[in-house]
C-alpha cells in the first residue's frame, strides 16, 4: 500500500467535504440547536406567566370545598354560592373574570361534579387546580366520615417519602456516591450518538462513491492508485471529518451555552426553582439534592467513558463505513441502495433496540450478547459503560469488533474493486457474490 496516495485521498476526501456550504452550515447549526435545547427551557420556564392575578368565581354548591381554594399571585378566587350561574356567564366578555367554576351538591356517596366556564380555553394549569382543590374537598369529607379521632396527625404521620441513596463499592471496600438516573442519561446520550454518527456518516461514504461513480471521476482516479486504497482513503477521510466535526459540535454547544448564560443573566445550574414543577417528584432543586448529583457527577469516570466512546465511535464507524462503501461501488444511484442496504441497517435498528434495553438492564443476558456482537456491540456497548462493565467484556467486545471490521474490510474491498467500474446494471445479491470470487 502506498501511504503517500492514502494520504492524499485522504486530504482530498477531508477537504472536499470541508469546504461544502452543507458542512459548513450543519457544523454551525447543530450547536445552536442542541445550546437552544437547554437554554429555551429554562428561559421559558423563567418568564413570567402572560396571565397572573386571573379572577375566578367559585360557586360552591357542596359547601366542602370553598376553602381549599386559596387565593395567590397567579389566582384570586372571588367566592357566591348562590350566584346565578347563567346570568354570570353571559356576562363573562364585560366582566374581568377569568373563569366560573361551578361545583355541584354532593350526593349520597360525597361524589360532585365541576364545571367551568370561560370566554376562551382555560389553560391546563388552571385546570389542574382546580382538580387539585376539589380532590382535596372531596377527599377530607370522605375521610371525615369514617369518625376516626386525630384522622389528620394520623394521615401526616403515615405520609413518609423515602429517597434512596445509592452507592457503589470497590473491591477494596470504598464506597462511591451514584444516581442511577444520571447513568441511565449518559447511557442513552452516548449510544445514541453513536448510532447517529454511524448511520450519518457511513451513508455520506456511500453517497461519495455514488457520486464519483455517476460523475466517472472515479476512472480517473482509479489509474493511479488501487481499489483497496482508493475505498480505505475515502473511509478514513470521511472519518476525519466526522470527529472534527464533532469536536466543534461540543466546542461551539458549550460556548453558546456558557455566552448566552453571561449574556442573559441565566444561571442554569441555580435555574431549578423556575422549572421546580415540571421536575419529578424527589428531583426537587434543594441544596441537599444538588449536593448528591454533584456527588454522583464527581464520582464518574468521565475520561473512561469518553475514551470508551471514542473506541466504538471509531471503530463501529469503520466497520459500517467499508459496508456501504461497498454498496455505494454496487449501484449507479442512490435510489438503487434500498435493497443493497437493509442488512446493513437492520443491524443498527436492532442495536437501537437493544440500547434501549441496556441502559435499564445493562447486566442481562441480552444486554451482554448485544455488546458483544459485533454488528450491535458500538450502541449497546456504550449503553452498559456508564454502569460498569467488566474489563474482560469490554477487551473481548473491542477485540471482535477490530477483527470484524478487518473481515469486513476484505469482503468490501473484493465488491468495491469491481462494482466501482461496473456500470448500467442494477447489481443484485448474486453479482455481489460472484465478485467476491473473483
Amino acid at each position: 500500500m502506498d501511504k503517500n496516495k492514502l494520504f492524499l485521498i485522504i486530504s482530498r476526501e477531508f477537504s472536499v467535504r470541508v469546504k461544502k456550504k452543507s458542512f459548513i452550515l450543519l457544523t454551525i447549526l447543530t450547536p445552536i440547536f442542541m445550546a437552544l435545547l437547554i437554554i429555551l427551557p429554562t428561559v421559558i420556564m423563567s418568564l413570567s406567566p402572560s396571565e397572573r392575578g386571573q379572577k375566578i368565581l367559585v360557586v360552591d354548591k357542596s359547601g366542602e370545598c370553598e376553602k381549599y381554594f386559596i387565593s395567590n399571585e397567579d389566582y384570586i378566587y372571588q367566592f357566591d354560592p348562590n350566584a346565578d350561574v347563567e346570568s354570570t356567564k353571559k356576562n363573562l366578555a364585560t366582566s374581568d373574570l377569568y373563569a366560573v367554576v361551578e361545583i355541584s351538591p354532593m350526593d349520597s356517596a360525597y361524589n360532585v361534579s365541576v364545571s367551568t366556564y370561560s370566554n376562551k380555553q382555560i389553560n391546563i394549569d388552571t385546570k389542574e387546580e382546580i382538580e387539585k382543590c376539589v380532590e382535596r374537598g372531596i377527599r377530607d369529607k370522605k375521610l371525615a366520615a369514617y369518625n376516626i379521632q386525630d384522622l389528620d396527625s394520623i394521615i401526616k404521620d403515615i405520609n413518609t417519602k423515602v429517597d434512596v441513596r445509592t452507592y457503589t463499592v470497590s473491591e477494596e471496600g470504598r464506597e462511591k456516591s451514584g444516581m442511577v438516573e444520571i447513568n441511565m442519561a449518559i447511557s442513552y446520550i452516548a449510544s445514541l450518538l453513536i448510532y447517529m454518527f454511524i448511520f450519518m456518516f457511513g451513508s455520506m461514504v456511500m453517497r461519495g462513491v455514488i457520486d464519483e461513480k455517476s460523475n466517472r471521476v472515479v476512472e480517473v482516479i482509479i489509474s493511479s492508485v488501487k481499489p483497496f486504497e482508493l475505498m480505505l482513503g475515502k473511509i478514513l477521510g470521511v472519518g476525519a471529518v466526522a470527529l472534527l466535526q464533532f469536536l466543534i459540535w461540543i466546542v461551539l454547544t458549550f460556548a453558546i451555552i456558557f455566552g448566552a448564560q453571561a449574556f442573559m443573566g441565566i444561571d442554569l445550574a441555580s435555574a431549578g426553582g423556575s422549572v421546580q414543577g415540571t421536575l419529578p417528584e424527589g428531583f426537587s432543586a434543594s441544596g441537599d439534592k444538588l449536593g448528591e448529583i454533584l456527588a454522583a457527577l464527581s464520582g464518574i469516570n468521565f475520561g473512561y467513558i469518553i475514551v470508551s466512546f471514542l473506541a466504538y465511535f471509531i471503530l463501529g464507524y469503520l466497520l459500517y463505513a467499508s459496508m456501504f462503501a461497498a454498496v455505494g461501488s454496487a449501484v449507479d444511484n442512490e435510489t438503487d441502495t434500498q435493497q443493497l442496504t437493509i442488512p446493513i441497517t437492520l443491524p443498527l435498528i436492532i442495536g437501537l433496540f437493544l440500547m434501549i434495553h441496556a441502559f435499564r438492564f445493562p447486566d442481562s443476558s441480552l444486554s451482554f450478547w448485544g455488546s458483544i456482537i459485533p454488528f450491535t456491540s458500538p450502541m449497546v456497548m456504550m449503553a452498559r459503560v456508564p454502569f460498569g462493565v467488566p474489563l474482560w467484556q469490554l477487551v473481548l467486545s473491542i477485540v471482535l469488533l477490530l477483527a470484524t471490521f478487518l473481515f469486513m474490510t476484505y469482503v468490501s474491498a473484493k465488491i468495491y474493486r469491481v462494482g466501482i467500474l461496473s456500470y448500467g446494471k442494477k447489481a443484485t445479491w448474486k453479482d455481489l457474490m460472484k465478485w467476491l470470487k473473483l
